[in-house]
């Protein structure tokens, strides 16, 4: 259903045209997780959800997909007005 914006979003992380929020990093760091678990859950996960943010009125997406080490790891991302990828939490559901 959101295998376009998925591939976007793949091809922006291959090409390093993507951003951590401030709240990303923090929350990698409370989980023990690095830039590479953000990457591969981008890279091999799949789009649970798609949700419209309230303040910026912006889709973002749920995405749920594995670490490094094979756990299971969820981000939420979106795609900014100036075409970067931005990561705006990560966590372990």
């Amino acid at each position: 259903m959101f295998d376009r914006i998925l591939k976007e979003m793949r091809d922006k992380i291959r090409r390093l045209e993507y951003i951590m929020s401030i709240h990303a990093e923090e929350e990698m760091n409370d989980d023990c997780l690095t830039v590479f678990d953000v990457e591969r859950c981008i890279l091999t996960g799949k789009i649970l959800e798609r949700q419209k943010d309230k303040v910026a009125a912006e889709w973002k997406y749920r995405i749920n997909g594995k670490s490094i080490s094979g756990s299971e790891v969820e981000v939420v991302a979106k795609i900014s007005p100036t075409g970067k990828l931005v990561i705006i939490t990560v966590y372990v559901p």
